[in-house]
């Protein structure tokens, strides 16, 4: 029997549509295609934009101790983005009066030296104590990638596992001193969050590795013994500025050694002129790895914030650093101004080529460039 023909006459079309006719060919209904973009992704993008409620949000959790906003608001601040950059300073301004009730600590050294080891076993005993530590440690950035490792947290453990700790390795990124461009804005985010010790590493000891004596109330230099340093003095300009010299690593066969050399370094430091804090640098000994010495160190701090305090020169030179940081961060605008109006690049390459040929002279040329 030949199947029937819905062409025919003898089949009703609308019995087809209405279902009533069995056929092999037939369209099931698919799964509707998922959007390319969630919707909660979509709603976030929208709650993102809207500058002012994400601000707000951000300065509250920092004033609320919210670690999670603290990165990102620090992750604002070491942005290049003019717009997150914005955000960053109406953050800053918000959270401005909590701002400054910190003891803020330098720490540099030669790569080697167990700087991070030491900042672990000195932060283990802060928080022992009941303090709220944050250590802002600046890793080097590599010349021709532009990288950088950020492995501090690594090497910090019991520092990273602890609630009242806060580690942000942060790329140097070329930025002379040592610190990262943006290092005093999150030092000031840091103490909103109401962490009331900020520590600044250093990558290493160099002519170019003392910006951090202007943003710190307390400078301290770990060294080795027996690397040669305190034969040379390594830079005769770090160790007029620290006001502390710890030789680190003086444990086991290694501690007679640590022994002289504190008593070299002490020698030496009697050489330098008086400071302005009319506090007397001190060399000490200590072990990052076994902790031995470490409290001393703490309370050699605990006495300079006492002496300054009382001969009123903390105070002035938190005024005089933030002044500094003024006409740094003055200077940097007006250069960026420059480079960033229309044909100065083009006029730059030009200069260059008539210096290269000997047609004109450097003065000439800086002259036209800034007229």
């Amino acid at each position: 029997m030949n199947d029937p023909d819905p062409k025919s006459n003898n089949i009703d079309p609308s019995a087809i549509r209405g279902g009533s006719f069995d056929s092999a060919l037939k369209v099931n209904p698919g799964v509707a295609d998922a959007p390319a973009i969630s919707p909660y992704i979509q709603e976030k993008r929208r709650t993102l934009k809207k500058k002012g409620v994400m601000v707000e949000e951000l300065a509250e959790g920092i004033l609320s101790g919210n670690r999670t906003s603290l990165s990102k608001a620090i992750t604002l601040v070491e942005s290049n983005l003019e717009e997150h950059n914005d955000k960053a300073q109406s953050i800053l301004e918000l959270v401005l009066p909590k701002v400054g009730n910190s003891t803020r600590i330098g720490i540099t050294g030669v790569p080697g030296v167990g700087k991070s080891t030491f900042i672990e076993s000195f932060g283990s005993i802060l928080l022992s104590k009941g303090h709220r530590l944050a250590v802002l440690a600046i890793d080097p950035s590599s010349q021709r990638t532009k990288g950088s490792i950020l492995g501090d947290k690594t090497r910090m453990e019991i520092l990273s596992k602890s609630e009242n700790a806060f580690i942000r390795p942060s790329p140097s990124s070329g930025s002379l001193g040592g610190v990262a461009r943006k290092t005093r804005e999150s030092m000031y985010l840091c103490e909103a969050a109401g962490f009331d010790t900020i520590i600044i590493e250093t990558v290493g000891v160099g002519q170019s590795e003392t910006q951090v004596h202007s943003m710190v109330d307390f400078f301290l230099l770990l060294m080795l013994a027996g690397a040669g340093d305190e034969l040379q003095g390594i830079k005769r300009g770090i160790m007029e500025m620290a006001d502390l010299i710890a030789i680190n690593k003086a444990d086991g066969a290694n501690e007679p050694f640590a022994t002289r050399a504190r008593a070299e370094y002490e020698s030496a430091l009697h050489l330098f002129p008086a400071p302005e804090s009319k506090w007397t640098p001190r060399a000490t000994t200590c072990s990052g790895l076994g902790g031995k010495g470490i409290e001393e160190v703490w309370n050699l701090i605990l006495d300079y914030i006492n002496t300054t305090k009382t001969n009123g020169y903390f105070e002035s030179n938190r005024r005089n650093q933030t002044k500094l940081w003024f006409e740094e961060t003055l200077r940097e605008a007006v250069l960026n101004q420059f480079y960033d109006k229309p044909g100065k690049p083009e006029a730059i390459l030009k200069a260059e080529e008539r210096l290269l040929l000997g047609n004109s002279t450097l003065l000439k040329e800086i002259k036209q460039l800034l007229g």
